[in-house]
């Protein structure tokens, strides 16, 4: 990833937790990401690797539930932020700065890889998604939201559904346009990838 990309990200850290999404200040967002993603990773004290994970909210809702969580992002402002909220909220996650598309991370040893709003941005999505793979044991689960955004930006659900599966047997899509998961009505389209082997 390029410093250009770093600094962009960076700059936007100060403001990025306004998005109801991001910042899951709103106990009914929040309740609604909770509802969503802690019954996908069923196994309590579960190792999750939560990549490009920018202010680290889904992070901390992951490690609040009990599991053992380290959040990458390129920006080291997001990074900084992160551990700040963590810091604050008690909880222990753990945030690296490094390149979410090609994380630091030991092959095999998480049961769970999560990515939202992060492989659509990516310049080769395909090599992520196969160091992601590689980066779960054994029948471990790929966690992805993603979308393809009014602006014209983004990846379709199908195009990322056969991204997957160049990489994994099974995934299943389920599309979020329920209000609740952003703070407001959407238009566009966003969706949730599940594999689990």
């Amino acid at each position: 990833m390029t410093d250009a990309v770093r600094s962009y990200w960076d700059n936007q850290a100060e403001t990025f937790d306004d998005e109801a999404d991001h910042g899951l200040t709103d106990p009914a967002v929040r309740g609604a990401w909770e509802a969503l993603l802690l019954p996908l990773i069923p196994e309590p004290g579960s190792e999750v690797a939560d990549l490009g994970c920018g202010t680290g909210s889904l992070s901390l809702l992951l490690a609040g539930a009990g599991h053992r969580v380290r959040g990458v992002d390129l920006s080291g402002n997001m990074v900084d932020l992160a551990r700040a909220k963590a810091a604050g909220a008690g909880v222990p996650a753990e945030f690296v700065v490094g390149d979410a598309s090609a994380p630091a991370l030991a092959p095999g040893s998480f049961d769970a890889v999560l990515a939202r709003h992060v492989l659509w941005a990516l310049p080769d999505p395909d090599a992520a998604l196969a160091r992601w793979a590689g980066l779960l044991r054994g029948s471990g689960t790929m966690i992805l939201v993603e979308g393809l955004w009014g602006t014209g930006a983004g990846i379709s659900a199908e195009r990322c559904l056969e991204l997957v599966r160049c990489h994994r047997k099974h995934a299943a899509v389920t599309m979020l346009g329920d209000p609740a998961l952003w703070g407001k009505e959407i238009t566009d389209e966003r969706y949730l990838i599940v594999s689990t082997s």
